[in-house]
């Protein structure tokens, strides 16, 4: 078995790159912007691992290679303490190994999945010490750079990976998006044409400007660059923030179609249930906003921002 093609496969299988999609929340609180940051990770295509030399023999009846091996069918079954072992364990048998800034990488990212920031952090860390140009390892460093709120630092990641591959449309979705909150309007912009410059129909490039125009206020434009992201890739969260746009803009049968199409993708998002209350306080139907703001503290939303909406 090719080792490269092996080891690549638990690298894609753990690194959905742990950007979490932002809570509808954003589309209320539109200060919160950093917490759209992540969805780009969601979007943007994983690049080829760089740690791994083609040209390295290795040898398939290693103790190292059954570790990996074995490592890898227990990330298929999510059993993330399991695989975090066994990547141990063939570290241990070959500590020399060429290959093992990548699976340093891997041992950092199921130590993410399990909760373990603080060590995921040390090993993306030490991985990119061995493979400083890793640009797949610093964007795994800068979501979870972002996950704990480590903005400054995330931004000196997606900076390098910029400086490395001034293409790469997620690392310049990501620091476009830091920028708009930091309040640099005019930065921001330029990340997002500068994805369109060289991706000219990239989605996060018209998701940027959409989250952009409506920080700046300009619902109307901000709606349709909503509307050319959802036309390709619809979720939630898109649809949420279109439906405050539409909510602005008072046309509010739009706004309720935006809402339900949020709710079949994520009915137990309580932030979809604070829109909706919106919707129907606009419409002057109370009782129906009051028991909507109720699903939404039901759904984890705190009550004071929650009893909000009614106000």
């Amino acid at each position: 078995m090719n080792f490269k093609k092996h080891a690549t496969a638990i690298l894609l299988a753990l690194c959905t790159t742990w950007c979490m999609q932002a809570q509808v929340g954003n589309s209320i609180n539109q200060e919160n912007i950093k917490k759209n940051l992540p969805k780009a990770a969601k979007t943007a295509p994983q690049k080829a691992p760089v740690a791994i030399d083609p040209n390295v023999k290795i040898d398939t009846t290693t103790t190292y290679f059954r570790m990996v091996d074995t490592a890898q069918a227990y990330v298929r079954n999510k059993e993330w303490s399991k695989a975090e072992s066994y990547l141990r364990k063939a570290l241990a048998a070959e500590p020399s190994n060429p290959n093992n800034s990548l699976l340093i990488s891997n041992l950092a990212t199921l130590q993410r999945y399990q909760g373990n920031y603080e060590a995921a952090i040390k090993n993306y860390t030490m991985a990119i010490d061995m493979t400083p140009n890793a640009v797949t390892v610093l964007g795994n460093r800068a979501a979870l750079y972002l996950q704990v709120d480590s903005i400054a630092l995330a931004e000196a990641d997606y900076q390098r990976i910029i400086a490395l591959d001034p293409s790469d449309e997620e690392a310049r979705y990501n620091v476009g998006m830091i920028l708009m909150a930091r309040g640099d309007f005019k930065a921001a912009d330029d990340q997002f044409e500068e994805i369109r410059r060289y991706h000219p129909n990239s989605s996060l490039a018209w998701e940027g400007k959409a989250y952009l125009f409506k920080t700046k206020g300009n619902y109307y434009k901000a709606a349709e660059y909503f509307s050319n992201v959802i036309k390709e890739r619809p979720t939630a969260t898109l649809h949420a923030n279109r439906a405050d746009c539409y909510l602005m803009l008072k046309r509010l049968n739009d706004a309720q179609d935006d809402i339900n199409s949020a709710l079949q993708l994520t009915p137990s998002d309580g932030y979809l249930y604070l829109l909706r209350a919106k919707l129907n306080k606009l419409r002057y139907e109370d009782d129906a906003a009051k028991r909507d703001v109720q699903l939404a503290i039901e759904h984890g939303v705190d009550a004071d921002v929650a009893k909000k909406v009614l106000k």
